[in-house]
């Protein structure tokens, strides 16, 4: 675990967070490989049902710590493709992790933390909170977040915002699908748990399975193999120990064993 994060638990909720408040949470090597190795630990880790993302101190994530950057402009090319894939696997490591996460953006995000916030399931973020994919201005491209950032704020609004490297505010973010929700600083908190309310209330295996649901159906090519796929999946979630469970409880007008 890197030093520059920090896990805690609350029952089945994992908070990570960002913890290099000095460098506004910038993205080190360390930090990439401490924060890809905690997802996963995570990930694997049944007792936990769902993820909140946050940093420390003034930002969210700045993106790219200068230093580093400083750094990989003097190695060679092969070294920066074996850096950026470390940055690649961490981004897809949060997009898939078979938990929901949830990131809470209580103040800027630029470049990378873009990456970070599109990648979470839901995001949450304050009115003061500002992002921008600055890399343009340093003849670079977030291509390695490009991806996710695509896919949460859609091909037009990303061939602007790629090119113009312009912050934008947390209005523009929510209207063009990056944070799901904007309240005021003092209500985040409140925010973010009744989103953790919801999630617990869930069915774990459902509730982590959905993302992977929404990633096939939307790269699916062939709509009848999809029609089958989707009919043998509800049938054996229908006849699952946990579809059985949902169901009578239903029923039976009761919760259900997981709701905490």
């Amino acid at each position: 675990m890197s030093a520059n994060l920090t896990v805690a638990r609350e029952g089945a909720v994992a908070r990570l967070r960002l913890d290099r408040p000095a460098l506004h949470n910038a993205f080190d090597d360390a930090l990439i490989a401490g924060l890809t190795d905690a997802l996963q630990a995570l990930g694997r880790d049944p007792t936990v049902r769902a993820v909140v993302l946050e940093g420390a101190g003034a930002s969210f994530s700045a993106g790219a710590d200068l230093n580093w950057m400083r750094g990989m402009a003097t190695a060679s090319e092969e070294a920066n493709r074996e850096d950026s894939l470390r940055l690649a696997r961490l981004m897809r490591t949060l997009d898939e992790l078979p938990k929901p996460t949830i990131a809470r953006v209580h103040g800027a995000a630029f470049g990378g933390g873009v990456g970070l916030v599109a990648c979470c399931d839901i995001a949450i973020g304050v009115p003061a909170a500002k992002f921008g994919l600055t890399e343009s201005r340093l003849g670079l491209l977030p291509a390695v977040i490009s991806p996710y950032v695509i896919n949460a704020i859609g091909a037009r609004n990303a061939r602007r915002y790629f090119a113009t490297a312009e912050i934008f505010d947390a209005a523009e973010a929510q209207r063009i699908g990056l944070l799901h929700d904007v309240v005021a600083a003092d209500e985040l908190d409140a925010a973010v748990d009744r989103q953790i309310a919801l999630l617990l209330k869930a069915a774990p295996f459902a509730s982590a399975d959905a993302k992977r649901l929404v990633r096939e159906v939307a790269a699916a090519p062939d709509r009848d193999r999809l029609d089958h796929d989707n009919a043998a999946l509800i049938a054996a979630l229908r006849v699952s120990p946990e579809g059985q469970e949902g169901l009578g409880a239903f029923l039976d007008k009761r919760p259900a064993s997981w709701v905490e």
